[in-house]
């Protein structure tokens, strides 16, 4: 997947208000949108190198977009807009064998209680598949990403709508996309959202899927790389 318009660096000032981010780009200071409302926990240190974008809508008040940033030598894609992108754009090239073999694939379904499901893979000769993604930034330590970075009520609820797929006859995959360069294992975060954790046992014994994936991160873009070891 590739970037909306050229990347361009700077240094990050300050992330506030959950959305905003203030740039250093060439010594003008930029209001930059932030596409992230986790925590960010350790992905928005000040004085980082980031990529920003401009803007493609002319009339939008935020003209940048804030993409990524340089963590101790890592290039780490803070932006939870584009993992759907990026997957479906894999699922497409067959890229990811576990989801290959569907006729059709959709984006922001309807389903569940008032949810979205990010990708829905349909087959006349197979059950829905339905396919849940979260961006992955979080690493407390070398070589291991880490999901939530926070609690996350509304991740807990998208794993209880997938066991209620699967109760359904159902196919039902999390894919966690590992959107950082530097890890090669990934776990869940249990000390940070044991509820998270818990709703995750659960819906795998039921029988919700999990895959866990990596990104390659350079400047044209960010495209799958790699499945990764999973810790659970």
């Amino acid at each position: 997947m590739k970037f909306p318009a050229p990347v361009q660096k700077g240094k990050l000032v300050k992330r506030y208000k959950r959305f905003l981010a203030d740039i250093d780009l060439d010594g003008e200071i930029i209001i930059a949108h932030c596409a992230n409302s986790g925590s960010m926990m350790g992905v928005k240190d000040e004085g980082s190198s980031v990529w920003v974008t401009a803007a493609q809508n002319k009339n939008r008040k935020l003209k940048w977009d804030w993409q990524v940033i340089e963590i101790g030598g890592a290039k780490v894609c803070i932006n939870t807009a584009l993992p759907n992108a990026i997957v479906e754009e894999a699922v497409n090239a067959g890229q990811i064998p576990e989801l290959a073999g569907y006729e059709t694939l959709r984006r922001e379904v309807k389903y569940g209680q008032n949810s979205r499901i990010d990708i829905l893979l349909e087959d006349a000769e197979k059950p829905l598949c339905y396919v849940e993604i979260k961006n992955v930034t979080l690493s407390r330590h070398t070589g291991l990403a880490e999901f939530p970075d926070s609690p996350t009520a509304r991740g807990t609820k998208h794993l209880r709508e997938l066991a209620d797929m699967v109760r359904l006859g159902h196919r039902a995959v999390m894919v966690y996309l590992v959107n950082r360069d530097d890890c090669a294992a990934f776990k869940l975060a249990d000390d940070i959202d044991p509820e998270y954790a818990a709703e995750f046992t659960k819906a795998q014994e039921v029988g919700v899927e999990k895959l866990v994936y990596s990104t390659i991160i350079d400047p044209d873009g960010i495209r799958l790389d790699k499945s990764l070891k999973a810790l659970i």
